[in-house]
Order: structure tokens, then C-alpha cells, then sequence
């Protein structure tokens, strides 16, 4: 199914998952897989790779069984700097005959230590390349605070327009904190005349250590709010976990009621969190 069609019957709402570590069995995801396929989700995204790592193998494994055991529509990620054409046409063949339908094209994270192939500079070659070759729903990333390599928001905004044109359905943003952020980044996109679904990326933050990795990872900013929360419970992790899913909550009800496109949750392979919000919003989504 190409789940950009979903937007025009309801509001989207969809978890994303990273394969196990490569030290860790691959059977692991699976029974988070089942827990998750019962908050009936209208998609799950699966992760590729960070930093040049490839698992490819894992991530069409995992999409394939989300699509054709755990009957939920599945999307695989697909980071393009360290691939080659042919490298992306083989793959293109191994998620079709595996029914995946959805692809989130990706530019990816750039390792300094290995150097990038040349075939695709930015993701809006890759969306070209599978829209000119292969029937693929294409799914774009963008930034509400502005890629970490952009010069400005007004910058990034003008290359997420290149994605669109380029063929990209709908867009899914990188998490963020603070929704105040959001709603200029979606005023300004629209006045771009980027006029596809936006999915609003939600991250429950349950630990401290989470904090340092994103912000370092995502450039996303604390608001006052949220980092008040990580002050008084800096040495109280349950209380922590609880306050950070609470935030989420209070997160997502609120972009609701702005009447978002949809919700993507970042659920960090963590199936009692995305619970606990899926049951918190399940009236308001």
C-alpha cells in the first residue's frame, strides 16, 4: 500500500524501529514487533544505518516481516551516500520482491573516516533515481530547526522543496522538542509551496543519556520547559521516564489539536513506551 494515500482518509499515526545491534540475535526486534503491531499503527518504519554502517540485510528482513508476517505496512529506510547506483537498483529489486512498498530516502549520516561514493550527493538524487526507475512510495525527511548543515532554515527549507519536486509523497521531520518550532517550520514550508503531508517526529525521552546523544546527533533545541523536567529529575530516573513519556504526551495531544498531518514516533525499539502514548492519545488521534 502506498501509505501517502492514507493522508487523505485520516490522520497518520506510525512508530519507527532500528535493527539489533549485529552482536545482538535479529529475533529480538520480533517480539517488540508483536507488542507494537497491537497499537494497530498505521505504519512502521525500520532504520537503515548510521555513519557509513551498513545492515541492509537486516532492515529488508525486518520491513519484509513487519509487511508480510505482522500484516502492518512497513518502511524501509534507505541512506544513499555510500551507495552506488547499482547498489541501490539491487536493493530496489530485493524490496520489491520482498512487498515493500515504501521507501524514506535519505541522504545519511556522513562518516569522516570513509569516504562517500559519488552516485548521490543529497537525497533528492536518490528520490529522482527511484522515481525514474522503480514504483516506489518515496518519503522525505525534513528538519523543523534546520539541517545541522544548513546555513539557515530558510536555506533547508529551499532544498526540502528540491526533495518534493524531486517526487517525495509526504515528509516525516527529525524529532523535536519544541512544537513552537514546528509550527513556524510548517507556516514556512507551505508559504515554499511544499504542500505534501508533514508527519511530526516524536521522541519520549526516558533517560538522560538520551538528551546528550540527540542533541549532539539532531541539533534540536531544549526549551525551558523540558530541560526544568531534566533539572528535577536529574537523579530520579523513574521519575524521569514517567515525566519524559508525560512530555510526549502533552507533545502530540497538542499538535492535534493544530490539526497535524500525523504523528511518527520514534519508539527507540521500546514497545511499553510507545504503549503508554498510543493509550494516552488513542481518543484525540
Amino acid at each position: 500500500m502506498n501509505i501517502s494515500k492514507l493522508f487523505k482518509e485520516k490522520r497518520v499515526y506510525s512508530f519507527e524501529i532500528f535493527p539489533p545491534k549485529k552482536t545482538s540475535p535479529i529475533d529480538t526486534i520480533y517480539n517488540t514487533l508483536e507488542e507494537l503491531k497491537g497499537l494497530s499503527p498505521d505504519f512502521i518504519s525500520v532504520t537503515y544505518g548510521a555513519g557509513g554502517s551498513s545492515n541492509k540485510d537486516a532492515t529488508i528482513e525486518i520491513a519484509s516481516a513487519i509487511k508480510n508476517k505482522y500484516k502492518v505496512e512497513s518502511v524501509a529506510h534507505l541512506p544513499c551516500i555510500y551507495l552506488t547506483k547499482k547498489n541501490v537498483s539491487e536493493m530496489l529489486e530485493e524490496f520489491k520482491n520482498k512487498g515493500i512498498e515504501n521507501i524514506l530516502a535519505l541522504r545519511g549520516d556522513v562518516n569522516p573516516d570513509i569516504p562517500p561514493q559519488e552516485d548521490f550527493k543529497y537525497a533528492s538524487d536518490l528520490i529522482s533515481f527511484i522515481k525514474q526507475n522503480a514504483d516506489f512510495n518515496t518519503i522525505g525527511a525534513c528538519y523543523p530547526e534546520g539541517h545541522t548543515e544548513s546555513k539557515s532554515l530558510k536555506e533547508d527549507i529551499k532544498n526540502l522543496k528540491h526533495k518534493v519536486d524531486a517526487g517525495a509523497n509526504h515528509l516525516i521531520t527529525q524529532l523535536f522538542f519544541d512544537n513552537n518550532c514546528f509550527y513556524y517550520f510548517l507556516e514556512q514550508a507551505r508559504k515554499e509551496g511544499i504542500h505534501v503531508p508533514i508527519q511530526a517526529g516524536i521522541m519520549p525521552v526516558t533517560n538522560k543519556n538520551q538528551i546528550e546523544k540527540i542533541v549532539r546527533l539532531s541539533g534540536a533545541s531544549l526549551p525551558e520547559k523540558f530541560t526544568n523536567m531534566l533539572d528535577k529529575y536529574e537523579n530520579k530516573p523513574q521519575e524521569l521516564r514517567k515525566a519524559g513519556i508525560e512530555y510526549a504526551i502533552e507533545q502530540i495531544l497538542d499538535l492535534i489539536s493544530q490539526d497535524v498531518d500525523g504523528i511518527h514516533l520514534y519508539t527507540m525499539n521500546n514497545a511499553d513506551v510507545a504503549k503508554k502514548v498510543t493509550e494516552a492519545i488513542s481518543k484525540a488521534i
